[in-house]
């Protein structure tokens, strides 16, 4: 998610076009869509029966905050079952429940649960349906789960339920490890509006001046992914035909944004098709993508159509990504929030990568670790008290853009291949799809396919908090080697030391370049290179493939101790005459000799330097080396 006045299921605004400012508040306004519900955890009176299908039937008018509505829920109980628990806002007003026809006996309470007796005790593995009729004025506080307001004048309803809003507005199981297997959507407006949900449009029809629209999904969703919205919507389609994959992608725009969203929304296509390639068949293809737009600045993946608050392309890119990363496989906990956000936000990446090119991406990749290395301190992966806060869950810094560089780290780490067909595989692991996974289902994937051991990566970039600085010093004991040491200090605690693939840049005095790769595995660890070229300097992850910050380069004192024994000066004093002579594979490129001031005399490349014209007295002569450079005082008689 991606929120500029929204929240986090939201894309993530990657690319240099979006300032930092934007992408804060992405993550930030996806955190106001629940702040009431910071504190709701998966509900444990709700874990003894698994649901399988809603009926949900909605009667609403944009212009007005309020909703009625009838939801029919099938569900197999885990266990024997005398009652049944919803979760459902206490600001909803429960009419009537039913089971097969007859009325049952229920009641509200303050921990928000809607609690239902049912006819008999429901044995264990057998199925029921309870109906529930209910209205009110959903609890909103600008960012909320249901919103009503306006566009160019005309009322605009929608909702947005991540993490924990979709109790706000309708009886629900909030769990994510609890999929709908189906469900049919009923909404009945003013019939001059358009109404815009999950899955198919099945059709419509038209009473007393209202329009019902039905719409079937026939996927697996959780309740925070299924939504509505309703206003005067203009639509309009482009055609996905690629790999097989052959569906619309539907948008559903305010009529006087049409113009300039019709442009926008075509490069959806493109992105569709990168994703494709890389990932698989669109999860959804039997049924449709789409947009609707709605009242925030970012969007919200909900399953089929994502709600955009503009057409901005990273945002198009986040939201699609999430079909793939957030559900088709949605995190089996809040905890595990970065394989939606972490996910959608790398897949940003790897769209500009694609459409861009290299430059943009590395571009898009500094952005990333300079908001990551802003902090010191924070985890990828989540504590239980850090679901509590809605702020923590959808953080910018670290469920996102730090997710996001890993993702990257470990592609640099296994290698292209490697890394796409275990991404792939756990994308497409029937264990896992149109379900739930967990950080350690995709580490299974990526060990799986790279036959590396993962562990200690994931301990240090992962469960644990920082990043490392680097401290590289190096020499050139020889013409054909460079000796590299790498120290490293940790900007929090919690990891000792950073395993970690280390690229640096070789730089050679005619122009040369020589990349490598470091696999740093200790602290103080020395690295024998080969080289074809005499080394100027060295630059640690020019193309910001790993996350640092402030790392320094140091030419050692080896370097100039290994100059200093192969070059010899004579006869020193002397009266006109000066040689310098280097040995072994030392080659002398200039000479100035300075007086004591500092200012120079003389300059040459020639290593017999008559210097008879010059007054007596102490001088210092400057040689310049491809090995570095030597100072040495010299005294003319």
């Amino acid at each position: 998610m991606v929120r500029l006045i929204a929240i986090s299921i939201f894309i993530f605004l990657g690319n240099t076009k979006i300032n930092a400012q934007e992408i804060i508040n992405i993550s930030e306004s996806e955190a106001k869509s629940a702040e009431k519900r910071a504190l709701f955890r998966v509900n444990p009176n709700t874990s003894n029966y698994d649901i399988t299908y809603h009926k949900l039937e909605f009667t609403v008018d944009p212009a007005v905050a309020s909703i009625s509505g009838k939801v029919t829920t099938t569900f197999t109980a885990k266990e024997n079952l005398a009652t049944v628990v919803f979760d459902l806002d206490d600001n909803m007003v429960v009419s009537s429940v039913s089971q097969n026809g007859n009325s049952l006996s229920f009641s509200q309470n303050t921990n928000d649960e809607l609690v239902i007796t049912l006819q008999n005790t429901l044995d264990s593995n057998i199925a029921t349906s309870v109906s529930i009729e209910y209205s009110g004025n959903p609890t909103s506080n600008g960012f909320g789960s249901f919103e009503v307001s306006t566009h160019n004048g005309t009322p605009v309803l929608w909702t947005l339920s991540e993490p924990y809003g979709a109790l706000g507005w309708w009886p629900c199981k909030q769990d994510l490890n609890d999929k709908i297997d189906e469900i049919d959507v009923y909404i009945t407006a003013p019939e001059t509006y358009t109404s815009v949900s999950n899955g198919l449009e099945q059709g419509t029809t038209t009473s007393s001046g209202n329009k019902t629209t039905h719409f079937k999904h026939q996927y697996p969703i959780p309740a925070y992914l299924i939504a509505i919205a309703v206003t005067n919507y203009n639509t309009y389609s482009h055609q996905v035909s690629h790999n097989g994959n052959n569906f619309p992608i539907i948008n559903y725009v305010y009529p006087e944004s049409q113009t300039s969203a019709q442009t926008s929304t075509l490069i959806t296509v493109d992105i569709m098709e990168n994703f494709i390639d890389l990932f698989g068949d669109y999860p959804f293809k039997n049924e449709k993508y789409g947009h609707a737009q709605f009242g925030w600045g970012g969007g919200m993946e909900h399953t089929t159509v994502s709600f955009m608050g503009s057409f901005n392309r990273d945002l198009i890119a986040h939201e699609l990504a999430h079909q793939w990363f957030g559900n088709k496989i949605t995190c089996g906990s809040w905890k595990d929030i970065w394989l939606n956000e972490g996910f959608a936000t790398y897949l940003t990446g790897l769209s500009i990568e694609d459409l861009d090119g290299e430059t943009s991406f590395k571009s898009w990749r500094n952005s990333k670790i300079s908001s990551i290395t802003s902090l010191t301190n924070g985890a990828v992966y989540l504590s239980d008290n850090d679901t509590l806060s809605v702020n923590r869950i959808f953080n910018s810094r670290l469920s996102y853009n730090k997710g996001s560089m890993v993702l990257h780290m470990l592609r640099k780490k296994l290698g292209d291949t490697n890394f796409f067909v275990g991404i792939k595989n756990y994308i497409n692991d029937t264990n896992l799809i149109y379900n739930y996974a967990k950080t350690p289902d995709l580490i299974t994937h990526l060990e799986s396919s790279s036959g590396l051991n993962l562990e200690e990566f994931f301990n240090d970039w992962i469960y644990n908090q920082g990043y490392p600085t680097y401290a590289l010093n190096w020499h050139q004991p020889a013409l054909d080697k460079v000796s590299i040491t790498l120290n490293q200090s940790q900007s929090h605690n919690s990891v000792s030391f950073f395993e970690a693939n280390v690229p640096v840049r070789l730089f050679g005095s005619n122009g040369e370049i020589l990349d490598l790769v470091l696999d740093n595995t200790t602290n103080g660890e020395t690295f024998l290179e080969n080289v074809s070229f005499i080394v100027s300097t060295i630059e640690i992850d020019p193309d910001f493939h790993l996350i640092s910050k402030n790392n320094t380069v140091i030419l050692g004192l080896d370097n100039q101790l290994y100059v200093e024994n192969n070059v010899s000066f004579y006869p020193n004093p002397t009266s006109g005459i000066l040689n310098i002579e280097a040995t072994k594979d030392i080659i002398i490129k200039s000479i100035i000799v300075n007086d004591v001031l500092g200012k120079q005399v003389f300059k040459t490349s020639s290593e017999q330097i008559n210097l008879s014209f010059l007054n007596s007295g102490i001088y210092i002569v400057k040689v310049l080396t491809n090995a570095g450079i030597l100072h040495k005082k010299i005294i003319i008689k």
